[in-house]
């Protein structure tokens, strides 16, 4: 996902988002980084550190993914990006919970 340039893997005229320097779907909601359909197995593989206290989802400290690195908009990094949750994986650069989560950031969505 990081890095993707959208227009060439759609072969359209999708402008090109880099996740690497954007981070705002990582820092939309508290409430967005839920775990659904994860085995047990994998959610065992993220640390406790990050995982939420009720269990449901992300830690998130203002909207934020205490996964998440750097500053939104200009550099970030996922902490646990190998092992992420599928809703992590499901978000696609461009897609519409892409730039619902730009949008929201004051981020360029075209």
């Amino acid at each position: 996902m990081a890095g993707t340039d959208v227009s060439s893997a759609r072969g359209d005229a999708q402008p090109a988002f880099d996740c690497q320097s954007c981070g705002a779907c990582c820092s939309y909601s508290a409430d967005w980084p839920r775990f659904s359909t994860e085995e047990d197995a994998e959610l065992d593989r993220i640390p406790e550190k990050y995982v939420s206290a009720d269990l449901s989802g992300m830690r998130c400290e203002g909207g934020r993914c205490a996964a998440l690195r750097g500053e939104v908009g200009k550099g970030t990094a996922c902490t646990i990006y190998e092992i992420r949750p599928h809703v992590c994986r499901a978000c696609m650069p461009g897609g519409d919970d892409c730039l619902m989560a730009r949008a929201a950031r004051g981020l360029p969505v075209n």
